[in-house]
């Protein structure tokens, strides 16, 4: 018996490591499928065969071909912007690494979760100058959150899953593994997960200092004239987090005003949103911000577009600055209290704190400051005159926002003032539905972004806002919508110019207009229906709605060239180097308002 039991175990133990004994590219698919992911962007090349030819034999992860390795970053951002995980994306070595940069660029700015696996030749031929060689790491080390060369089958398995980990926790933003064709094909021996051994070498702080998030709340129960200041870095922390943006925001009563970056977290609808801050952000947000006494930014990074001339920059408040990434305090603005943390878990804690000490806020003081705030917002900072028959831009994204308030859509950008436009202009109530290029300003995003948030969200409403210049960038995705069935609406504000190269132009260069105008565009509904999509075309207000209409109810992917007013430019506007409270009304606006001794009264 105990000779027969011996060769039962040997049995079992050789048939478990048969089992765990697969190839590198098999180990790559099973370490994916264990993080959870079902869907990879991607486009094939010589140094990335094997694992394609894994992905033929497997059943749970669906591959998406796009035409341009760029829009498979900006797909998988797309994606993990909208559905909350980890985008993935494939690209073979040289040109296709080289390709994928500015997408990897523009996640390190917007701190978007991606892990991109590129191939690479042979380990014995790395610096040889192979056929499709590129330092891939070195050229990737700026511009991602960090990045690995596989060396090894050993080593595969453990560098997937920290890949994941440290892509995910902490600020989040883009992890590469560089894969040696050899190690594809080398044998590995996929090994159980270990949870401590993955995050031993990085472990980001998340929980705050109690005592630091104390003297927050007392701060802001002492304050005559607040203002809450949000970012991205809300969003990135989860729905969680905008659900106690907006527990705080009611229990204060506290004017409140959002990045680029942070649109959604609270609802448009609130009556305490103030608008977009910065550069296109509103004359109340943006006077606010100058005249408060203390300033509660939670997850936002003092970007230049929204402090304007730093010195300027909210000059008589107390700062406290909430951020999960050390490196982002000081770096721009010296602050008065930083507080180390996730951004909703400092939140929860905040508000404990305010219930415990029974906050209540200065009812006078809050009042007068809303009276100042509401005569701000008076001036109607946002208003336009839609008279005749041409189409205003700010009017077309106004009606696009107006006939899809009762669909949970989501809306990506391309670069430019359409992308002010639409964060102007297209009010959203919820977090993780405005998908748009902030830190790199990446013209050629929006489209395939779009795809990625109509492969994570399929029964939604995607919509990809674009200016004509930048859409052309990625057009050859819409072979991608075809090919996947994605019925994702591409709404061109079409004016014919690089809209804020031209408007820069104008206001800075004495409207030397150089190389900004696009005089040999192509005939737009016959480019889609060239790829087999819906075209729809307008050229007039009275063309409008119908447009939007038809766009919204057809069932397939939809271009819509809307034919707007050449030469109409975004404001409000803080020029370059201005302050906040030197902000254009319009063109012929010289910042008298935003100057005036009633404004500067509060100082």
């Amino acid at each position: 018996m105990a000779g027969t039991n011996a060769g039962m175990d040997n049995t079992d133990q050789d048939t478990t490591q048969d089992q765990a004994a697969m190839t590198g590219a098999e180990a790559i698919l099973k370490v994916l499928e264990e993080e959870g992911v079902d869907v990879i962007f991607g486009y094939p090349g010589g140094a990335v065969l094997p694992i394609y030819d894994a992905l033929f034999q497997n059943n749970s992860i669906r591959h998406v071909l796009v035409r341009h390795e760029q829009a498979a970053v900006h797909a998988a951002e797309g994606y993990a912007r909208s559905t909350g995980k980890t985008g993935v994306v494939l690209v073979t070595s040289g040109p296709g690494a080289t390709n994928a940069v500015t997408g990897l660029t523009d996640a390190l700015m917007d701190s978007i979760p991606l892990v991109c696996l590129s191939g690479q030749v042979p380990t014995h031929l790395i610096g040889n100058d192979a056929f499709q060689e590129a330092d891939t790491t070195g050229i990737t080390r700026p511009c991602t959150k960090h990045n690995y060369l596989v060396k090894s089958g050993d080593d595969l398995c453990h560098v997937m899953r920290e890949a994941f980990h440290v892509a995910t926790k902490g600020r989040p933003g883009p992890v590469v593994i560089d894969l040696p064709k050899d190690v594809q094909l080398a044998d590995v021996t996929l090994e159980e997960k270990q949870e401590e051994v993955v995050t031993a070498r990085y472990q980001p702080v998340t929980e705050p200092d109690r005592a630091a998030v104390r003297q927050a709340a007392e701060l802001i129960a002492s304050a005559k004239r607040p203002v809450i200041y949000g970012g991205g870095g809300i969003i990135n922390a989860g729905p969680a987090a905008s659900d106690k943006l907006r527990e705080l925001v009611a229990m204060t009563g506290y004017p409140t005003t959002l990045t680029l970056m942070g649109l959604g977290a609270l609802p448009a609808t609130d009556p305490n949103f103030l608008g977009m801050l910065g550069m296109h952000g509103t004359y109340e947000a943006n006077l606010t911000m100058y005249h408060c006494d203390v300033m509660l930014n939670i997850g936002a990074r003092f970007d230049d577009r929204v402090t304007g001339r730093t010195n300027a920059f909210s000059p008589g408040s107390t700062k406290i600055h909430i951020d999960i990434d050390p490196s982002s305090i000081n770096k721009n603005i010296q602050v008065d209290l930083p507080i180390i943390g996730d951004a909703g878990r400092v939140m929860e804690l905040l508000i404990e704190e305010l219930k415990a000490m029974k906050f209540k806020p200065d009812a006078a003081a809050l009042g007068e400051w809303w009276g100042k705030i509401n005569s701000w917002k008076a001036i109607n900072c946002l208003g336009f005159d839609q008279s005749g028959e041409i189409i205003k831009p700010q009017y077309a994204i106004h009606r696009l926002w107006e006939m899809t308030q009762n669909v949970d859509a989501y809306v990506t950008t391309e670069v430019g003032q359409h992308q002010m436009w639409a964060a102007q202009y297209y009010r959203f109530e919820n977090p993780n539905r405005w998908m748009t290029s902030g830190g790199l300003g990446t013209m050629g995003y929006g489209l395939p972004a779009a795809m990625g948030v109509q492969i994570g969200n399929p029964e939604k409403l995607v919509i990809d806002i674009a200016g004509e210049a930048s859409f052309m960038m990625n057009m050859q995705e819409m072979s991608t919508l075809k090919q996947y069935r994605l019925p994702v609406k591409m709404f061109i504000i079409n004016n014919e110019w690089m809209g804020m190269v031209r408007q820069w132009q104008q206001l800075n260069h004495g409207s030397r207009y150089s190389e900004s105008y696009s005089d040999s565009l192509p005939d737009f509904m016959k480019l889609a229906e060239s790829f087999g999509l819906k075209g729809l075309c307008a050229q007039s207000v009275d063309d409008l709605d119908g447009v939007i209409e038809e766009m919204i109810a057809h069932d397939g992917p939809v271009l819509a060239d809307i034919r707007v007013a050449k030469e109409e430019n975004c404001f409000p506007m803080i020029p370059s180097g201005a302050a906040h409270n030197e902000m254009l009304l319009g063109p012929q606006d010289k910042a008298a308002n935003a100057t005036s001794e009633e404004g500067l009264a509060l100082v």
